[in-house]
């Protein structure tokens, strides 16, 4: 009992050492000036764009949907004038000459690193057998990004970011986004301003609420879930006489190649998209899991904003305004989002040469809310429910049959509160409720949930020094008796995240 307590103590006092030192850091830093790429080229801060980086602000919203240009007047802000491609001339003549365009007069390249030391709770020694986990791991890198982005002239813009190194190796990298985007296509058509756009190449879906650059140290657990069927999935490897064919690595969450068509009228308060994709995306960082299919996937999501400003002015600006200066809108986002896919199973008869392709319909649907208050507050949620179609082989008596259906639910709720510009308490909680994931033993109740409390400091406007905890599920064990019993991986996580 003593020794548990020391322990508790150390860890107490280990984590109150880390916040005050990180408050002491912050209390001696000056104010930020700029962030790379954009800031170069505007000579801003990114605080323009960013309360919380990398999340956006109002005004970093409009930029970004205005393919990387300020929203009004932009030829007046640029300091880095680009090099233009043609004349106006060419522009005239088209299309008996190649249409103008522009490049950054710089190379718009930016860097970004994340590294963090680790916490661990202590993990008993029978479940040590099935992979070690130490209980600090003293600030190994954890990830290290390149990142191209910017405009092409007055419709085209790009994005691309590559992990150069995850996890203090590049052997974890990989390439995230990488796509060029057409704004304002329904201008050909007489559609408002922006209400038709066209984006292709690899990009993250129009998530409710982007999972790749989200401000927190954990990415949302329901858009990195899986379906699989309940025991043994059906392969060549497992010789049994009736198994389930739902064996479906996509996830929500990471990068898909395919096209985007998607559109924002009304002052960006409506938002629509819809993209056709390969479907079989990889687990980003982790090496290609992809599965082999013809068919591909739809994915929707549209929202609505209400903006809740009183004053006309400030509700019609591109941010509101107040006795600081610019703030976001108060406003309440109500969306809706739905992807279908189908996911082949037995492709080319290599499992079971006695039935053909087996064909696994599914869909992941759910609906999402945000409130923002000011700077000073925000509180955002999401639920979704997914469903993959099942089928039974029997492998006996050679034939196929519809199963039961593999299902899951799951949501998260995060509250962000600025106490000061620069101080950000947050906050997380995340559930999956997957019946088949708890018949294979994956946890120890039915519903898998994480707690997240946090801290965000902004030492400057590009550098933050950033803390979460987890309060981990339970997962399961085997001791020395052959008894199931059950710990929670909690972990803490302080690090530093900048970029330039």
């Amino acid at each position: 009992m003593r020794i548990s307590t020391c322990h508790n103590v150390r860890r107490t006092v280990l984590s109150f050492m880390t916040v005050v030192g990180s408050l002491l850091l912050l209390m001696m830093a000056p104010s930020g000036k700029a962030i790379p790429a954009f800031s170069r080229k505007y000579q801003t801060s990114c605080t323009t764009c960013h309360n919380l980086y990398p999340e956006l602000n109002d005004f970093g919203w409009a930029f970004k949907k205005n393919g990387f240009k300020f929203p009004k007047d932009d030829d007046t802000f640029v300091k880095q004038e680009p090099v233009l491609l043609g004349s106006k001339a060419q522009k005239e003549a088209f299309p008996e000459a190649v249409y103008p365009g522009e490049i950054p007069g710089t190379i718009p390249i930016a860097f970004r690193y994340e590294g963090n030391f680790t916490w661990n709770a202590y993990q008993p020694q029978p479940a040590q057998a099935t992979g070690y986990v130490p209980r600090t791991d003293l600030f190994v890198p954890n990830t290290f990004t390149i990142i191209a982005a910017g405009s092409f002239g007055e419709n085209l813009s790009f994005w691309i970011d590559d992990d150069i190194s995850a996890g203090g190796t590049g052997a974890g990298g990989g390439l995230g986004d990488g796509w060029l985007k057409y704004n304002d296509l329904g201008r050909f058509f007489h559609l408002p301003r922006n209400s038709l756009n066209v984006r292709y190449g690899q990009f993250e879906l129009d998530l409710p609420f982007t999972n790749a650059r989200t401000p927190y140290l954990s990415g949302y657990d329901v858009f990195g879930q899986g379906a699989l069927a309940q025991g043994p999935p059906c392969n060549a490897t497992v010789t049994i006489t009736v198994c389930g064919t739902t064996n479906n690595p996509f996830v929500l969450g990471t990068p898909q190649r395919g096209i985007e068509f998607g559109g924002y009228p009304n002052n960006g308060n409506f938002n629509w998209s819809l993209s056709i994709v390969d479907g079989t995306n990889s687990a980003y960082g982790l090496g290609s899991a992809l599965t082999a299919r013809n068919s591909k996937d739809i994915y929707a999501n549209v929202f609505y904003q209400f903006n809740l400003e009183r004053d006309p002015e400030s509700r019609h600006a591109v941010q509101a305004a107040g006795p600081t200066g610019p703030r976001d809108h108060n406003s309440i986002r109500i969306g809706g989002f739905y992807y279908h896919g189908t996911n082949q199973q037995n492709f080319g008869g290599s499992l079971y040469p006695f039935t053909g392709t087996i064909n696994d319909p599914f869909y992941r649907a759910g609906g999402y809310l945000r409130y923002r208050y000011h700077n000073k507050l925000e509180i955002y949620g999401v639920g979704m429910h997914g469903r993959d179609d099942n089928h039974m082989v029997d492998t006996v008596a050679g034939t196929v049959t519809n199963g039961t259906a593999v299902t899951f639910t799951g949501g998260f709720v995060a509250v962000n509160y600025w106490i000061f510009p620069w101080l950000i308490p947050t906050i997380r909680y995340d559930f999956v409720n997957s019946p088949s994931d708890f018949a294979n033993g994956i946890s120890q109740s039915r519903t898998r949930n994480n707690f997240r409390p946090g801290y965000q400091i902004l030492v400057r406007a590009n550098i933050k020094i950033v803390g979460e905890y987890t309060r981990h599920w339970g997962v399961p064990y085997t001791d020395a008796a052959g008894n199931v019993l059950y710990y929670r991986p909690n972990t803490f996580v302080t690090g530093i995240d900048y970029v330039f």
